[in-house]
Order: C-alpha cells, then sequence, then structure tokens
C-alpha cells in the first residue's frame, strides 16, 4: 500500500508541475512576455527557435520607422519620384 502511495504522489506532483508550466505559457503568451520567462525552457528544448528569436529580436531593433503620413519630408520624396518619372 505505502509503494503505491509513493506512485500516486510521484504521478501526482509531475502533473502539477506541468499544469502549472501549461498555465504560465498561457499567461505569457496572453500578456507577450514570453521572451522573458519561457526564454531558458525554449533555449533547453528547441534552442534553434532560441537563437531565430534572438534574431528576429535584434532585427527589429534596427528597423527605422517609417515616416508619418503628413511628413513634409515624405511629400517632398514623392514630389520627386513624380518629377523623376
Amino acid at each position: 500500500m505505502d509503494e503505491l502511495l509513493a506512485i500516486v504522489l510521484v504521478v501526482g506532483s509531475l502533473a502539477a508541475a506541468l499544469r502549472l508550466l501549461v498555465w504560465l505559457a498561457a499567461r505569457v503568451r496572453r500578456r507577450g512576455i514570453g521572451d522573458n520567462v519561457m526564454a531558458p525552457f525554449e533555449e533547453i528544448w528547441h534552442p534553434a527557435a532560441h537563437r531565430i528569436r534572438a534574431e528576429i529580436k535584434v532585427h527589429e531593433e534596427r528597423m527605422v520607422p517609417l515616416p508619418s503620413a503628413g511628413d513634409p519630408e515624405r511629400r517632398g520624396c514623392w514630389a520627386r519620384r513624380v518629377s523623376l518619372e
């Protein structure tokens, strides 16, 4: 009987830990903070995806924002394009 109780406790604690990780992953996805919380697990279990996400993050930081629609410089560029054609 003691062996059965030990097995049930081990399986139950494993199920509780997995359920906690599933809940944490769902919460992280909803809030959009997945890089900070789930990165260590992703690096362990799927290193290629971790490297790709790091490259995407660097690429997003390097991107220059586009000028707004009412920006005078943008109208000037459009005028130059039209005159060149």
